[in-house]
């Protein structure tokens, strides 16, 4: 089974993997101003959830690696209401409600028998698509857990 994401196959062209970045309560400590401490901290929310994917794209010329990249490149949208959808790793897990919003690449493309990059996708359920929270159009009601 390969990964995808909103159906398209991304990074089967290489080996890949699927890993999750940090899980829990985001907590914020007590601070009454300057010389006050408290060692109290308090809960804010479920962090959301991110999926990390790392790996290379692999090609067998040059403008097959660019296709590939480009293909990536353009899940992208110029939104504060990017479109989510599922993203799915090879053992067939289905991450649901994820936006790709971040992707680096290496420093540089390898060249063999083959064209290939190193990179890494970052995938986020975010809690509030609305664009509300920048807008201004929105009640404020703030966007809870995962």
């Amino acid at each position: 089974m390969g990964s995808s994401f909103k159906g398209v196959d991304l990074f089967g062209s290489g080996p890949h993997r699927f890993s999750l970045d940090r899980q829990g309560h985001l907590v914020i400590s007590a601070f009454g101003g300057f010389g006050d401490f408290s060692p109290d901290t308090f809960p804010i929310g479920l962090v959301e959830l991110e999926v990390v994917v790392t790996g290379r794209l692999v090609a067998a010329s040059e403008s097959a690696l660019w296709t590939r990249r480009d293909a990536i490149v353009a899940q992208f949208e110029d939104s504060f209401e990017p479109t989510p959808g599922a993203l799915v790793d090879q053992a067939g897990r289905s991450f649901a409600d994820m936006v790709i919003f971040d992707y680096v690449e290496d420093d540089r493309v390898d060249r063999g028998r083959a064209w290939s990059v190193g990179y890494e996708a970052r995938f986020r359920r975010f809690a509030d698509l609305s664009g509300s929270r920048f807008s201004g159009s929105g009640s404020g009601s703030g966007g809870g857990g995962s």
